[in-house]
């Protein structure tokens, strides 16, 4: 899976190679892992994948931010976003990966 972004089809393609399953059934599959993760964001706030990490919706104020390039401050209305913290599994993986241990 080179590149920067894992796509959907990516994600497929890796199933149906380790797995076996045909294409069509590894697309369903990946898709109906998504949209189950996507599910529980929706109903309880947090996904958490042993090994992986913990997804979870955190809600954030409205607050003042300031145009960069005029300056002008903009109001910044309440919402909800996606934040993702890695488990230490992976992040040990990660940081033996790169050779160096110090995530660089």
């Amino acid at each position: 899976m080179a590149g920067k972004t894992v796509t959907r089809a990516q994600l497929a393609e890796a199933v149906y190679q380790e797995v076996g399953l045909s294409r069509s059934e590894s697309a369903d599959l990946v898709d109906a892992i998504l949209d189950e993760i996507s599910e529980s964001l929706l109903r309880e706030g947090s996904v958490k994948i042993s090994s992986f990490g913990t997804f979870a919706v955190r809600q954030k104020g409205h607050r003042i931010g300031r145009n960069p390039k005029t300056g002008e401050e903009v109001p910044i209305l309440p919402r909800r976003v996606l934040v993702f913290r890695a488990s230490q599994v992976l992040k040990e993986r990660i940081n033996s990966a790169s050779g160096n241990g110090d995530g660089s």
